[in-house]
């Protein structure tokens, strides 16, 4: 099984600059040995189920709680059963493939 799961998550009524807690999110998934991309709205990662990806953004809640008192969270999964670890790369590659097929 392959679970992708993009989300952002993020305090409501701080400073402009979320970085910084932005930065302790990633640090939960560098110690977590999931793979991850980070992009300029959100973050991806890829588990092996769906326990694995809702417990990772269990544990970014709590990085965050003690600081602020309200968190924004935008969360989309795609779950795929007869996939193993690697489809998100292999999604991007599939569309990359298709462009550029496409423009020949």
């Amino acid at each position: 099984m392959s679970v992708i799961l993009d989300f952002s998550m993020f305090p409501i009524g701080k400073e402009e600059s979320l970085s910084t807690y932005v930065a302790k999110i990633i640090k939960i998934l560098d110690k977590s040995n999931i793979t991850y991309k980070l992009n300029p709205m959100g973050t991806s990662i890829e588990t092996e189920d769906l326990r694995e990806a809702l417990d990772i953004i269990y544990e970014s809640y709590k990085s965050l709680e003690n600081d602020v008192n309200r968190i924004y969270s935008v969360i989309k999964l795609d779950i795929r059963k007869n996939r193993k670890i690697g489809s998100m790369d292999h999604k991007i590659k599939s569309v990359k493939d298709k462009v550029y097929e496409n423009n020949n």
